[in-house]
């Protein structure tokens, strides 16, 4: 984390500016928040903290990882990185809202790098687990263990903010974003692992396809990215664990993933693109 990066975050307590002292961040009240060994920081209010460890557990993020990390969904992340690189800014503060364990940020670092940008990257989620994965795969970016709802990101400091698949709060991301600001919002397309949810499921459903409309953001386009993927046994419990659907199956739609050798599904982003009103 550099000074630049540390000057976008903010107190938790007083939502005053953060500088670098040492290993600790500290505001001008002095409330200090030290750095742990991979350069991430807790800046999630204890009155928040409504679990002793909130955000997804050890074996999601572990499951999310390593899904993630095998190519499944690099068309997902391409595409990310690519929109980052359309918005057309050359030293892009970028927020990634429920940056979970990272891998999104890696390509969207490296496709911006490999561009000539030089982005300054924040991400922030309620998971420790999965903060301190994403500070050790993107160490160039700064992270913190925080909350959209209480995003502990300057007023006014994203060029860009990004959110996939984790919580809308609007009010926030109109705080966080400068006017102008591009939000990168994904949501599943209606047939997203639908595949998986055959197994899983005796009456599979399709995802609602809304687009709805935010106070404070203006429409800007859309793009779809749509594959079909075939995983083994290992992987498609990886990717069922990673998902919400892992705690709302019956045992008997687990048990048939479980007993399946391979799964072959379809998959699909839609990322939804807004401009923060001028």
């Amino acid at each position: 984390m550099n000074a630049a990066q540390a000057a976008g975050l903010r107190c938790p307590v007083c939502g005053g500016g953060l500088g670098i002292w040492g290993r600790a961040l500290r505001c001008a009240k002095n409330h200090s928040f030290d750095m742990a060994r991979e350069g991430y920081v807790n800046l999630l209010p204890i009155q928040k903290r409504h679990a002793a460890d909130p955000g997804d557990g050890k074996a999601m993020v572990a499951a999310r990882r390593t899904f993630l990390q095998s190519g499944a969904y690099d068309p997902f992340r391409r595409a990310l990185g690519e929109l980052c690189l359309q918005a057309g800014y050359k030293t892009p503060n970028i927020v990634d809202a429920g940056c979970g364990e990272g891998s999104y940020d890696r390509t969207v670092v490296d496709t911006l790098t490999a561009a000539g940008a030089e982005p300054r990257l924040i991400g922030f989620d309620l998971s420790k687990l999965a903060v301190r994965l994403a500070a050790k795969l993107v160490p160039e970016g700064a992270f913190a263990v925080g909350g959209s709802f209480c995003a502990p990101v300057a007023d006014g400091w994203a060029d860009i903010l990004l959110n996939v698949f984790s919580p809308f709060a609007a009010a926030e991301f109109s705080r966080m974003l400068r006017p102008g600001g591009w939000l990168i919002y994904a949501v599943p397309t209606p047939r997203h692992l639908f595949g998986l949810k055959q197994v899983l499921y005796d009456q599979p459903y399709e995802n609602p396809a809304i687009r709805t409309e935010y106070p404070g953001f203006v429409p800007a386009g859309e793009r779809t990215v749509t594959d079909t993927i075939t995983l083994d046994n290992a992987m498609a419990q990886a990717l069922f664990a990673m998902t919400p659907y892992y705690f709302n199956t019956p045992p008997e739609g687990a048990d048939r993933l479980a007993a399946c050798p391979g799964l072959t599904t379809e998959i699909g982003f839609r990322f939804l693109l807004y401009r923060r009103a001028e």
